[in-house]
């Protein structure tokens, strides 16, 4: 079985997220970026598929500006074995992303294709869904398990009311909820084999995929700062407090 990995570079969920001055976006210059943490629950689960023995070959795509390679290398240590980046600095919104990935897949041929349930910068979750309606492949989405059963897999889902368990022939497209399992670090000799591994950047204007933003972004601001808390002396003070409040929120 070959396995295709979908990874994207965003802010290192420790960085403090700032705005940029002039509202138009979160700051990047100079913050310090990594892999989307569903993403790295993707790659860990195609590894421990490939050395279960049930995975052949694992290749690593992201889409974004050359420093991307950074995030396949990371990918590339954990134990993948070939990686690709689509270079561009442009904003490339959702469905333009499972355009690209739909070429990679047309040109690579995976069995599976492993994605994050969505990314930390924009939490859409809209990739893994929107390529398999491109694909027509069958789809499991915020996967917790994933066993291979003969010719397909099963996979066990997080829903609202619990977990779901699902059968996917293949070829399928699933992705990682944060319970799949838990990532490797990628100790520093694994690094630096990782550096020997093939990785191909190709810029985007190969792929002929139009990435055009259909959408615009008119402002982007901070959430208001928390107001802080009260100490109150007694119960009664907390319920004379509370009803203050009601009455003024029914005021509005």
């Amino acid at each position: 079985m070959k396995i295709l990995v979908a990874v994207k570079r965003v802010v290192d969920h420790a960085v403090r997220v700032r705005v940029r001055p002039d509202g138009s976006g979160v700051e990047t210059d100079n913050v310090r970026m990594s892999m989307n943490p569903f993403c790295k629950h993707a790659v860990e689960a195609a590894v421990q598929l490939a050395e279960a023995g049930q995975a052949s070959e694992i290749v690593v795509v992201s889409i974004g500006p050359k420093q991307s390679t950074d995030v396949v290398l990371t990918a590339l240590a954990m134990g993948a074995h070939r990686g690709l980046v689509i270079e561009t600095n442009e904003r490339v919104e959702t469905l333009a992303v499972a355009k690209l990935l739909r070429a990679v897949v047309d040109a690579e041929k995976p069995d599976l294709v492993l994605l994050g349930k969505q990314a930390v910068d924009d939490d859409s979750n809209h990739v893994g869904q929107m390529l398999a309606g491109l694909l027509g492949w069958p789809q499991a989405t915020f996967a917790s398990a994933i066993n291979v059963v003969g010719d397909g897999l099963d996979v066990t889902r997080e829903v609202d009311f619990g977990r779901v368990a699902i059968a996917l022939e293949l070829p399928a497209i699933v992705t990682a909820d944060l319970r799949l399992n838990t990532p490797r670090n990628a100790a520093l000799p694994m690094v630096m084999k990782a550096r020997q591994k093939p990785l191909a950047v190709r810029p985007i204007a190969e792929f002929g995929v139009d990435i055009t933003p259909r959408l615009t972004v008119e402002k982007v601001a901070p959430p208001p700062e928390r107001s802080p808390g009260k100490v109150l002396p007694s119960v009664e003070a907390l319920a004379a407090a509370l009803k203050a409040d009601i009455a003024e929120l029914e005021a509005l």
